[in-house]
């Protein structure tokens, strides 16, 4: 049992066999060392020449997603402030109406007593008794 020989010597095709066997083999490492997600970040590198324009890209499009998550939180702490002051003030309103209220009650009630002393003053010393 022979086996059978893996290089072909044909004149023409004998470079181009090379580059076949090294590509193929470059293939079945990566498919081996790396894993899915690695593998796709090298077939980027491959379409782009391997420069790192792809990594660029991914990391502006990460400060920008970022920039805007970050100005978008920044917008909604800003509301969330503006909107627990607004709370603050309308109910600080509402104590010093409520406030206001009980002291002019206040007043009443002690201008009632007073008329009340006066009342009872005047009907002891008329002498209508109880």
């Amino acid at each position: 049992m022979e086996r059978p020989s893996l290089e072909v010597n044909l004149p023409d095709t004998q470079e181009e066999g090379k580059l076949y066997v090294v590509d193929s083999l470059n293939n079945l490492n990566k498919l081996n060392v790396c894993p899915d997600d690695s593998q796709r970040s090298l077939d980027e590198e491959e379409n782009t020449g391997g420069t790192g324009e792809s990594m660029a890209r991914s990391n502006t499009r990460n400060q920008c997603l970022f920039f805007v998550t970050f100005i978008l939180t920044l917008i909604i702490s800003l509301a969330l402030v503006s909107f627990v002051i607004f709370l603050i003030i309308q109910t600080r309103n509402k104590m010093d109406q409520i406030s206001s209220r009980l002291l002019s009650e206040k007043n009443n009630i002690e201008e009632l007593k007073k008329i009340n002393n006066i009342i009872l003053k005047h009907l002891n010393q008329s002498g209508i008794k109880e």
